[in-house]
């Protein structure tokens, strides 16, 4: 079983919290679909950029042939999430669960051709990701993370 070590710091979102909770108390069996939406998620837990500590989050599962993009939308805000700079910093201190168990990956942003493939998979998957990106004039990031 692979873990990240050290202090957790919950999400400042309860229902961030509540979802976290329950897909990993489950093994994925509960809680793996964002709220009411019937969209499949994944959990993120990474290191922490300024603190350290353990962040978790969950993120819609985009998986193409064992990787998984990362989408930075924030709901088309005007800046990044916070999370992004966390996998930017510690990029090989994450995992990625998509089921009972957490695994290793690296993480890295993509760029290019790459990037407009995987931005197609995310929005065939959540169709929104284009109405967020219309909605902000910074270029949403997408990270890939690759199993180790």
């Amino acid at each position: 079983m692979t873990r990240i070590e050290g202090n957790y710091i919950p999400s400042a979102s309860q229902w961030v919290r509540d979802q976290i909770d329950l897909y990993e108390s489950t093994a994925g069996r509960e809680g793996a679909t964002l709220l009411d939406t019937g969209i499949p998620v994944i959990i993120v837990t990474m290191r922490g950029a300024r603190s350290g500590a353990v962040r978790k989050i969950a993120l819609m599962r985009v998986e193409h042939d064992g990787s998984y993009a990362l989408v930075a939308s924030k709901g088309g805000a005007p800046d990044n999430p916070d999370w992004y700079a966390n996998l930017l910093v510690n990029p090989t201190e994450v995992t990625v669960q998509d089921g009972p168990e957490p695994f290793a990956v690296r993480v890295r942003e993509i760029d290019g051709a790459e990037y407009d493939q995987w931005w197609q998979r995310s929005v065939a998957v959540f169709p929104r990701y284009d109405d967020y990106r219309a909605k902000t004039d910074r270029r949403i990031p997408v990270l890939l993370a690759e199993p180790v």
